[in-house]
């Protein structure tokens, strides 16, 4: 298909896997982070795979204002327009261990890599995105909806879900679909690198229904969907994929 996709936090985990489902129906994918080396590794996979696809990958810091607007303006000139945008960049909540300097300090910079970040790419692509059939698809968490020992990024993540709604009345009827995304626990994401001891895995294992962390390709199959032209009629929902969670951990 001729589309063009963007794919934010593309270089590792869900982003990466994103980018390996859309690399069959695009034409255009753009692949977005700050290590341009894994970003690199992800071109050469899909470019031997598709060898038509024309790949381009870039570094931007997506929380950042100057960056956006520099990749923007490099996708107005190069793009002209987009299909899919798929916000995945994010990065965990630091611990806090000071005092109310410290939880200001925590809950600003999870806010920043995790909500306004999102906000940025999506208000300065806004005016690229096809009319009709743009989609814009986010990746949330499951830790909106049941809370985690993280609350500046379960916070971060949950105002998503509200972003997302309020794309859909703006949007919609341009025929432009907006949708969260939210995975459960998943395992093989940067998200978890040394967060999750073994008594933590059993512990929200024990807690899905199908007995076994998610992998970032199941996530991705999720984001493939909502940007199909058969998800046309799918808007402003959370798309939740945990395997069945129903405890919180």
């Amino acid at each position: 298909m001729n589309q063009v996709a963007v794919v934010t936090g593309a270089g590792t985990g869900i982003g990466a896997a994103c980018a390996a489902a859309l690399a069959g129906q695009c034409s255009t994918l753009v692949l977005l982070g700050r290590r341009l080396e894994k970003l690199h590794a992800v071109e050469r996979s899909l470019g031997a795979r598709e060898p038509e696809l024309r790949l381009h990958a870039r570094s931007v810091d997506v929380s950042d204002v100057d960056a956006v607007q520099a990749f923007v303006s490099w996708a107005t000139n190069e793009l002209g327009a987009v299909d899919i945008l798929v916000n995945n960049a994010g990065s965990p909540q630091p611990k806090i261990t000071g005092g109310l300097d410290d939880v200001a300090a925590t809950w600003e910079s999870t806010w920043r890599a995790n909500t306004l970040s999102v906000v940025l790419m999506t208000e300065g692509l806004k005016p690229l995105l096809r009319r009709p059939g743009g989609r814009i698809i986010t990746i949330g968490s499951f830790a909106a909806e049941m809370g985690t020992g993280s609350p500046a990024y379960a916070s971060a993540k949950g105002a998503l879900e509200t972003y997302s709604v309020t794309l859909m009345r703006e949007l919609g009827h341009e025929g432009i679909t907006s949708n969260v995304v939210s995975p459960g626990y998943t395992a093989g994401t940067e998200l978890l690198n040394g967060r999750m001891t073994p008594e933590r895995h059993d512990r929200l294992v024990a807690g899905i229904a199908a007995g076994r962390a998610g992998t970032p390709e199941e996530i991705a199959a999720a984001v493939a969907y909502l940007a199909s032209p058969m998800a046309g009629f799918v808007n402003g929902q959370v798309i939740t994929a945990n395997g069945g969670t129903y405890l919180s951990a």
